[in-house]
């Protein structure tokens, strides 16, 4: 709170569902980089023409890029950058435009993050130059939102009503897949 009473909204919205992902995340064995996930970052990457993408899974600690694209200066599996403006494995809740993502439960989708004044001051804009975000949830059998699949890129981009699409069936496909999985005892 400052001296004249006005409190700033935080940067990320309130997780209500923290508590039950977490314990399917963990039920589940989502907790590390899988080379599934980094083929499917990259597969994504491609068909949107992304130099970045991702697979994320909000835990305890955070948000973790369990899958993860870094265009043809990072490997698959590899966990540290080559840039340092590139995403690594571990962002902070309240940067990224992920958590928005998970709280709505619904794709979003950011033509120029600058054009939204939400989203303009999100640290990621300025420490990993981003411009332009699409996102959306992934959401399991039992209605949690685990994390998310999302591309991002340096340039302003018009996604329109195709690029909607595409992210949002990507995501309901690996969703898809993370269904099949047998939870741990």
């Amino acid at each position: 709170m400052t001296s004249d009473g006005f409190v700033p909204a935080p940067l990320t919205p309130p997780d209500p569902q923290a508590p039950r992902r977490l314990q399917r995340l963990r039920a589940l064995g989502l907790g590390r980089p899988e080379r599934e996930f980094d083929d499917f970052a990259r597969s994504l990457a491609d068909i949107t023409g992304m130099p970045w993408a991702m697979v994320n899974f909000l835990d305890d600690g955070g948000q973790f890029f369990a899958g993860l694209y870094t265009g043809s200066t990072t490997q698959p599996g590899v966990s540290t950058p080559v840039s340092a403006r590139e995403p690594g494995r571990w962002m902070p809740r309240d940067q990224g435009f992920c958590p928005h993502v998970v709280h709505r439960r619904r794709a979003l989708v950011l033509d120029d993050v600058c054009a939204y004044p939400r989203f303009a001051g999100n640290p990621v804009v300025d420490q990993l130059g981003i411009r332009t975000y699409m996102g959306a949830p992934l959401i399991d059998d039992t209605g949690v939102t685990l994390g998310t699949v999302c591309v991002v890129g340096p340039e302003p981009r018009s996604w329109g009503q195709e690029g909607l699409t595409t992210i949002k069936t990507w995501a309901a496909d690996l969703a898809a897949r993370i269904n099949q999985r047998q939870p741990r005892r």
